[in-house]
C-alpha cells in the first residue's frame, strides 16, 4: 500500500541514532540514500524488500521541522519482546514516552504496543498484532 513515509528532523545525526536504535529490534536496516540535490536524508527498509521505506529528512523548504498534530507512524514488531526492546532502545536514544508497552485490548485481542515521540516530536507506535499475527 505505501511506497514510503517521511518525517522531518532538525538534527539528522540525532535522528539516525534514534531510529537505528528503534529499528534494530524490529529488523529494519538502513539503506544508502543517493544525493539528489535535496536535503540530507536517511532511509530504512526491511532486508530484501525495496519498499516500503521510512525516511528522515531535513525539510526540503529549509523551514524548521515540526510534527503533525494527529500524525503517527506505526511499525510492526515480530513479538511483544521486540516492542519492549524497541521502546527501551528508543527511550535510551532521546525518545519520550507517549504510552508504555502493554496490551491494548480495545484495539484487538493480543494487540500489544507502545507509543513514543522521536527527538523531534514525531509520534511513533510500535505494535505486535497478536490479533491478526498470533
Amino acid at each position: 500500500m505505501f511506497s514510503h513515509v517521511t518525517v522531518g528532523t532538525q538534527d539528522l545525526a540525532r535522528a539516525v541514532a534514534f531510529y537505528d536504535a528503534l529499528f534494530g529490534p524490529l529488523g529494519l536496516v538502513q539503506r544508502p540514500v543517493e544525493p539528489d540535490g535535496g536535503p540530507a536524508a536517511a532511509c530504512w527498509i526491511a532486508p530484501g524488500l525495496p519498499l516500503p521505506r521510512f525516511y528522515v529528512y531535513e525539510p526540503f523548504n529549509r523551514q524548521p521541522a515540526s510534527p503533525g498534530n494527529g500524525v503517527m507512524v506505526a511499525f510492526e514488531a515480530p513479538s511483544r519482546a521486540a516492542v519492549d526492546a524497541a521502546y527501551a532502545a528508543a527511550m535510551a536514544h532521546g525518545g519520550t514516552d507517549d504510552g508504555p508497552p502493554g496490551l491494548r485490548p480495545h484495539y484487538g485481542e493480543g494487540y500489544y504496543g507502545a507509543y513514543l515521540r522521536d527527538p523531534d516530536g514525531n509520534k511513533i507506535h510500535v505494535v505486535h498484532r497478536g490479533d491478526v499475527r498470533g
